[in-house]
């Protein structure tokens, strides 16, 4: 076998997602304590904090949408067809893409307007075909991510392994706690 060259040590591996990690949660704690004290923003509820108290733009939401469906294998397979088709490979590949993304803007539009307090479309679910339909909904979303999680930490510690030579096994251990 023949010995690879990293671009980096293996222990700046380890400091990357350790160091990010550990920066990322303090700049959080220290965003929210600064909303909390110098704009008023009311952290007494999980529902406010979560949802923003609502007053989330409309901007912000469309970069929201494009970045939860810009997953590890989105960005590693659109710079793949990049190298094999140059700068045409990755518009046709995001092409494709946008016939969802634009249905899925419609459908939601119209379920703001038909369940305008629901924070999920579970919630929907529920009110309308009852507990039954709704375990089982839970059941598939919570598979779904499942799948979605162990899928974005396998290709973060694939990324982190090809610039360290960092072990894919203990990268995906340290990503959550990082």
């Amino acid at each position: 076998m023949i010995p690879r060259n990293y671009s980096l040590t293996q222990g700046d591996g380890y400091g990357i997602i350790v160091g990010f990690g550990a920066l990322f949660a303090v700049g959080m704690v220290a965003a929210t304590f600064c909303l909390k004290r110098y704009l008023g923003e009311p952290i007494d509820s999980s529902e406010g904090f979560s949802t923003a108290h609502r007053t989330v733009k409309t901007g912000l939401i469309a970069s929201a949408v494009v970045s939860s469906w810009t997953w590890a294998a989105t960005l590693l397979q659109s710079s793949s067809v990049a190298y094999l088709y140059g700068i045409s490979g990755p518009f046709w590949y995001a092409s494709g893409a946008t016939i969802q993304i634009i249905l899925f803007c419609i459908i939601a539009i119209e379920l703001k307007r038909r369940a305008p307090f629901a924070h999920t479309f579970l919630e929907v679910i529920h009110a309308r075909y009852g507990q039954i339909v709704h375990m089982v909904y839970i059941i598939f979303c919570l598979c779904t991510n499942i799948l979605v999680t162990s899928m974005l930490l396998t290709g973060g510690s694939a990324v982190v392994h090809s610039l360290s030579g960092m072990h894919i096994a203990a990268a995906c251990f340290l990503l959550p706690l990082g």
